[in-house]
């Protein structure tokens, strides 16, 4: 009855539609999980027919025994049995740092005149009474003797902080030296030896303008030099004489220009040589 009940509704009146539920789309990813898992599945029953038909190398029992033999050397960063060391010898201080030699006696030359101290076993001398006053003669000094000068002093604030005079650098005691404003000789000897080297300088420059004077020619030397630049003159034009009439090819033009630079630099020569008389030439 309460199964009836529960069915019989107002909500249950009215007939429901059934939907069904709409798979989503699948993903490359879930595609991809697929296919591996049918990989794994082909796999797994495709291996043991692998295994039986799989490659055994002939040399695999001579590796092993070489494996065996060898495999124990790398067991341990050393060699397999070192001596326990002993906790009394630990690395103490300063152990490591270099030591002197061990120190020479003196010889009886070479030791130290002894000091004027008392040694510990020496005892004062006593007994001696002086029978001098010394109250008296204490006092007779200070009667007779001289007032003792102040130190004189200056105070640079209000406080009333003094200090030396003498060490503080106001009392002019520099300027009462005997050698105050004196050149010193090392100035002086420099200025020697720069005056020196000034009067070195300027006689080289004398010999060297006097090597490069000027030198005027003689008559002789003046006529004999007009001669030969007219005898190259002559000679040049000897050359250009002789040259062809018709100038056709550019060595023939080149060296004809060549000597026609040659007669205008020759004619040249000879028009300033009988100008001027007076002829200075340099000394080279």
């Amino acid at each position: 009855m309460t199964a009836q009940c529960a069915q019989e509704s107002i909500y249950n009146l009215l007939p429901r539609l059934e939907e069904k539920p709409v798979k989503p789309p699948r993903t490359n990813f879930q595609r991809a999980a697929d296919k591996l898992r049918i990989f794994k599945i082909f796999l797994s029953a495709t291996l043991p027919f692998f295994s039986c038909v799989r490659y055994i190398s002939t040399f695999r029992p001579s590796v092993k025994c070489e494996v065996a033999k060898n495999k124990a050397q790398w067991k341990t960063m050393g060699p397999a049995k070192i001596a326990i060391p002993s906790p009394k010898n630990f690395l103490q201080k300063h152990s490591k740092e270099p030591k002197l030699p061990a120190r020479k006696k003196e010889q009886d030359s070479k030791k130290l005149p002894a000091l004027s101290v008392p040694r510990r076993t020496d005892h004062p001398f006593t007994g001696i009474q002086s029978k001098k006053n010394f109250i008296n003669t204490n006092a007779v000094a200070a009667i007779t003797g001289l007032p003792k000068k102040p130190q004189p002093i200056y105070v640079d604030r209000r406080q009333g902080d003094k200090y030396l005079l003498e060490t503080s650098g106001l009392v002019p005691k520099y300027i009462k030296k005997k050698d105050y404003g004196v050149t010193p000789k090392y100035v002086t000897q420099r200025k020697e030896e720069m005056k020196r080297a000034q009067k070195e300088y300027e006689g080289g420059i004398l010999e060297h303008l006097k090597k490069r004077a000027m030198k005027r020619l003689s008559d002789e030397e003046r006529r004999s030099l007009l001669q030969g630049l007219k005898k190259n003159w002559e000679e040049v034009y000897r050359e250009f004489q002789g040259l062809s009439v018709e100038i056709d090819t550019i060595p023939k033009k080149i060296y004809k220009e060549k000597l026609e630079s040659q007669m205008k630099q020759l004619e040249h020569d000879i028009e300033v040589i009988e100008k001027h008389k007076v002829i200075y030439i340099a000394n080279e």
